[in-house]
């Protein structure tokens, strides 16, 4: 769907926590989470992204963030305050070197940003930098300098439907009209950076295949979303991925009106192939589809949901009826 422009970068509460949480994984992992090609073209796309997210952030948060002008003796040079972090960043640092501009914008947006361009020899989007820190099952570095295609094999007919399809529109994506999509699965845990090495990944993912029958077993499990935008750098012609992983525990959705009966028809009725392990792991589908239907069933009776309601995207999707009162009420204000 169309993205509203003035919620393209959301700051949380927990934002200190997040940026320390990355940094932690960004010295473990490097190359895996962030890189970007050694050659003109990123780094000016690298360094236009920085530009336009750093702008963004001041605009929108203005008592936390701002550009100003050193002080110091010599030319004039511009510093980005984080007054959250209290940090002074040096802007003319960055403007030759992709990797420098992705650290500054990994250090003070908690976001995964992936940029791909077009290759001229081919005519092919490739993945040329990256700073990504929420994958399970693969990491940003494996991709490196990859199309569109390559990088999306494992996912379900994406050559045979989308491939194509997408090529072309990349092609035509134009500056003013950014979009955004949301992806969801359904996690024992909170799984966030899972690199598939060594056959981990299973294991890693759902936490330990533990006894999750019952009612009492869904306290394990969540509802990851990530939430994407996709649009096209005015100046360097470029396409920006960006994106977030949040959790919400899936007992949560119990009292949000016609979730659990639209979930559990997805669950039932989607394409297995889609289905398992891309939405929910075998294990954690047997324990969660008789809790949603209960909770589906608990809607009907108390009048939330007609009795005659029939699964389907919800009227105001994403949101559900009452959803700000809720969303007001968790927030404490």
């Amino acid at each position: 769907m169309k993205l509203e422009p003035d919620y393209w970068i959301e700051l949380e509460h927990g934002y200190k926590a997040c940026l320390a949480a990355r940094r932690a994984l960004l010295a473990e992992h490097g190359d895996k989470i962030l890189f970007a090609e050694p050659d003109s073209l990123t780094a000016l796309a690298c360094r236009e992204l920085l530009e336009m997210a750093l702008q963004f952030v001041c605009l929108r948060y203005p008592a936390c963030f701002s550009v100003e002008e050193d002080a110091g003796d010599g030319p004039s040079r511009l510093v980005f305050v984080n007054r959250v972090l209290q940090t002074r960043t040096l802007l003319s640092d960055n403007m030759s070197d992709g990797r420098t501009s992705l650290q500054t914008l990994f250090a003070n947006i908690p976001e995964d940003f992936a940029i791909v361009q077009r290759d001229p020899a081919d005519g092919r989007y490739r993945l040329r930098a990256a700073m990504v820190y929420s994958s399970v099952g693969w990491h940003t570095g494996q991709h490196r300098g990859k199309p569109l295609r390559e990088i999306h094999v494992a996912v379900t007919d994406y050559a045979v439907k989308m491939a194509r399809s997408m090529d072309r529109y990349f092609a035509r994506l134009p500056t003013d009209q950014p979009i955004q999509r949301g992806s969801w699965s359904i996690e024992q845990g909170q799984p966030l950076f899972v690199p598939d090495e060594g056959g981990r990944v299973d294991k890693a993912r759902v936490g330990g295949v533990g006894d999750l029958s019952g009612v009492g077993g869904v306290d394990e499990l969540h509802l990851r979303c990530d939430w994407q935008t996709l649009r096209r750098l005015p100046l360097t012609g470029a396409i920006v991925f960006n994106f977030k992983a949040t959790f919400t525990p899936l007992t949560q959705l119990r009292t949000e009106p016609f979730v659990p009966g639209l979930l559990h028809h997805v669950l039932e009725e989607g394409d297995p192939r889609l289905i398992t392990p891309g939405k929910c792991m075998p294990h954690s589908r047997e324990a969660v589809m008789p809790v949603l239907k209960a909770w589906a069933d608990e809607q009907v009776a108390s009048g939330v949901v007609p009795p005659d309601w029939e699964p389907r995207t919800l009227d105001e999707s994403p949101f559900f009826p009452r959803w700000e009162a809720q969303w007001r009420a968790s927030q404490g204000f």
